[in-house]
């Protein structure tokens, strides 16, 4: 079996000034640990396309779309779009192929060409909401994605599954009314973006996880949480925001996970996917900046992936 792997090099030119931990070293130590672990072999490597503005459109209001399209420079200086998230010459095409690369990863699976993709992208995206950037993210990537199996492939039942160590605010906020959406998600609580909590919904699952929390008290939040509702939900395909920032090594946070864990839940939502969704599913990458630690994750993630 061999699992698709979406980039561009796109991606790596969106900068936000020197010491900011969204950079592009993130994508070469990822790249650098699967050369390592020898997983290239299996990896089939795909161009991610732009976006288009109408997928964008699918989630995002047009307002909010058509302002960053108007306010992203065309040649040198840098806007801040909010406390944390800049842009520069660079950083459109990168956002616009982060999210491209999700819908390419959906029409590769739902074609039945792959079975499932990983797409490895920056900017990321579960922070931004409908209309409002957030947390390092200008376009969702992964709901981008979403609304594109839903519109085109008549997708009626998606699981969006997020582990990063911050609640998925803006995927929530996108897909707050949709019941044909079943969002899950892991987080440190209280910390940012201070969201998750308060939410009480049948399609959106949240288990907070404490600062210190290990291993165990995330495999129990996923076992007494996610799980009853995916096997009741019996998703048609499976969408993940792979964060990696929960890792013990990351100092973006105080939840001590190790690539083990993230293995361990990856193989837990694969056995979802094979039950229910034909094993379609399209992973995208979210936060995750101690970089050794990322490049291991990711791989145990994809060595998860491929069974």
């Amino acid at each position: 079996m061999s699992i698709a792997f979406i980039s561009h090099p796109d991606c790596a030119l969106h900068e936000m000034g020197a010491h900011h931990p969204e950079c592009s070293a993130r994508l070469s130590a990822i790249q650098d640990q699967i050369l390592a672990s020898g997983l290239e072999f299996a990896l089939r490597n795909y161009d991610a396309p732009l976006a288009t503005i109408e997928q964008l459109y699918r989630v995002h209001d047009k307002d909010y779309v058509d302002d960053i399209f108007q306010r992203a420079p065309r040649d040198y200086g840098q806007i801040w779009l909010d406390p944390d998230t800049s842009m520069m010459a660079d950083s459109l095409n990168a956002a616009l192929r982060a999210a491209g690369a999700v819908v390419m990863a959906v029409d590769l699976v739902m074609s039945g060409e792959e079975q499932a993709a990983f797409c490895s992208v920056r900017p990321p995206g579960h922070h931004a909401e409908r209309a409002r950037t957030m947390g390092f993210c200008i376009f969702n990537n992964v709901a981008v994605g979403a609304a594109y199996a839903r519109d085109k492939y008549g997708v009626n039942k998606l699981a969006i599954l997020d582990f990063d160590v911050h609640h998925g605010n803006g995927t929530e906020d996108i897909f707050r009314n949709e019941t044909g959406v079943l969002f899950c998600s892991t987080f440190q609580h209280p910390f940012y973006p201070n969201t998750g909590v308060d939410m009480i919904s049948e399609h959106i699952v949240n288990a907070p996880l404490a600062a210190g929390a290990k291993g165990a008290e995330f495999q129990e939040a996923v076992n007494s949480h996610w799980l009853p509702k995916l096997h009741e939900f019996q998703p048609e395909l499976v969408l993940i925001s792979a964060g990696f920032d929960a890792h013990v090594e990351d100092d973006m946070a105080s939840v001590c996970l190790t690539e083990q864990d993230f293995k361990w839940v990856t193989t837990e939502i694969k056995s979802i996917a094979d039950a229910y969704a034909g094993g379609r599913i399209v992973s995208s990458l979210e936060g995750g900046y101690a970089l050794s630690a990322l490049g291991r994750s990711v791989a145990a993630h994809l060595d998860a992936l491929l069974g």
